[in-house]
């Protein structure tokens, strides 16, 4: 798809990024409360025949917290908004697709880093055998950790935007697999929807 920015000045970025959320079919109200909303549901989550806790018997690391509230977000959108929004399922499909039109699906990044987010190192090189677009509407949200003696961990921020594949760097290091945010792509194309308390 044709960037938004295409042809445009750095300093034009933010009045993009605001109008295409305008325009995009959930209010940043409904976003936040999602992420909100897909997180307090791990904490209401039994595992097991003992159904055990998360959060009280089983504080599991920021990998799989990350994983779940990836997992939990467009499952909680299609179920709200049914022939309107699902899940991706296909390879070459965003984590959450728009029925109606798929312009307006997005992939979701989960990171316990205080605002970092972070891609693949495809993100930046491409492969021959990705079919998934690199550039689309990002919804990315960051969470605390669980730690001895601390309350139950929060999410710190929501923000929510449309990501190029130019707006990511890679690591230098040739078996490096991680891409990270230039920070003009951090300030202007990712909006905060959102900022809770800093743990």
């Amino acid at each position: 798809m044709r960037s938004p920015y295409a042809g445009r000045p750095t300093r034009q970025w933010l009045s993009v990024t605001r109008r295409l959320l305008e325009r995009f079919p959930l209010s940043t109200a409904q976003l936040v409360e999602l992420v909100l909303h897909s997180w307090d549901d791990l904490f209401h989550s039994r595992v097991g025949r003992s159904a055990y806790v998360i959060g009280e018997a089983i504080r599991p690391e920021p990998q799989i917290m990350g994983f779940l509230l990836h997992e939990l977000i467009p499952l909680n959108l299609a179920s709200r908004y049914p022939g309107q929004w699902r899940r991706g399922a296909a390879a070459h499909e965003c984590d959450a697709v728009h029925v109606p039109d798929d312009r307006f699906s997005f992939e979701i990044k989960t990171s316990s880093s205080r605002s970092g987010i972070f891609g693949n190192r495809s993100y930046v090189h491409g492969s021959a055998t990705s079919r998934k677009r690199r550039s689309g509407f990002m919804l990315a949200a960051n969470f605390g950790r669980f730690s001895a003696g601390a309350g139950r961990p929060q999410v710190v921020l929501v923000r929510f935007g449309w990501l190029d594949s130019s707006d990511w760097i890679g690591q230098k290091a040739p078996s490096g697999q991680q891409a990270r945010l230039t920070k003009e792509a951090k300030a202007y194309k990712l909006l905060v929807l959102y900022e809770g308390r800093k743990q």
